[in-house]
């Protein structure tokens, strides 16, 4: 499912092209996707206003929202889940049918593009949410799986500290507590918000720590090792394109193996996740 730097693409998707663009329509009508609002609740809440800005903590993404008119007083939050498969596509100003060189994308990794750089169209009944702006461009919520999820005012109370920004002294605290295993930990989204089952690989394999050492194991020169690891491994993705373009994760196979020392890579379920490890440098 898109972990952090996937979302971060679409937040930044979000702060390139739609920011600023007064809201004419809405279109809210899938149920599930847009649960636990009625159709039309979300419409009423957002038309006549613009996204002012836009906001990530982990895997989770919200815009604030403007007042209406001259109004100074602030919308509600919208925030946008991308759920197992979820991509956003912003239209400019010219509307949907503008060529490609006018769409802004970002979520999750949908495979290679043409020559050009530009992805092809996809079935539009996948489409599961839509704001309309007034100059004729769109937002839209792709999500294949229609596992998203778009809601008001959200609760981001039980959220950790962002995985880009926790301090080595929050790492420390929250991660090098309790006997589950520190890949277990890792994945835990109120210990710190942002990391999937691929990254945490990715990490765990850069840090060369093994996803079942218990986590109040860990010394504090392993922590911070770890968590150097995590931030590399997190901004490698976000400039790569996305977790897949870890070094790690094309070696998580059955037939893998190392990429640094040769050594077959082992799996086993660790936090309730497939994970992969290299038993030979992961200790």
């Amino acid at each position: 499912m898109p972990e952090l730097p996937e979302v971060e693409s679409a937040r930044a998707a979000i702060e390139r092209a739609a920011l600023g663009r007064k809201i004419a329509d809405v279109d809210d009508s899938d149920t599930y996707e847009c649960r636990p609002h009625a159709p039309g609740e979300i419409r009423e809440a957002l038309v006549g206003r613009s996204l002012v800005s836009a906001q990530r903590q982990g895997k989770f993404m919200w815009c604030e929202t403007s007042g209406i008119g001259r109004s100074r007083t602030a919308g509600p939050e919208l925030a946008i889940h991308l759920g197992m498969s979820g991509r956003l596509v912003i239209t400019g100003p010219d509307g949907p049918g503008g060529g490609p060189a006018t769409q802004t994308q970002g979520g999750d990794y949908l495979g290679t593009a043409d020559p050009k750089g530009v992805l092809h169209p996809r079935n539009p009944a996948w489409n599961r949410f839509t704001l309309v702006f007034a100059d004729g461009g769109e937002l839209r919520l792709f999500d294949k799986r229609r596992l998203g999820r778009v809601r008001l005012d959200p609760d981001r109370s039980a959220l950790g500290p962002d995985a880009q920004q926790i301090t080595l002294a929050q790492f420390r605290d929250r991660l090098g507590r309790g006997s589950s295993a520190v890949k277990a930990r890792l994945l835990d989204q109120s210990v710190v918000a942002g990391v999937g089952n691929l990254l945490a690989d990715e990490t765990l394999w850069q840090a060369r720590i093994s996803p079942q050492r218990p986590a109040d194991e860990l010394d504090d020169d392993e922590l911070a090792r770890l968590r150097r690891a995590l931030r590399r491994a997190t901004r490698e993705a976000i400039t790569n394109g996305g977790v897949h373009t870890g070094v790690f994760i094309a070696h998580r196979t059955r037939a893998g193996h190392c990429p640094r020392c040769g050594a077959e890579v082992h799996r086993a379920t660790v936090g309730g996740r497939t994970t992969f490890w290299c038993p030979a440098e992961q200790e």
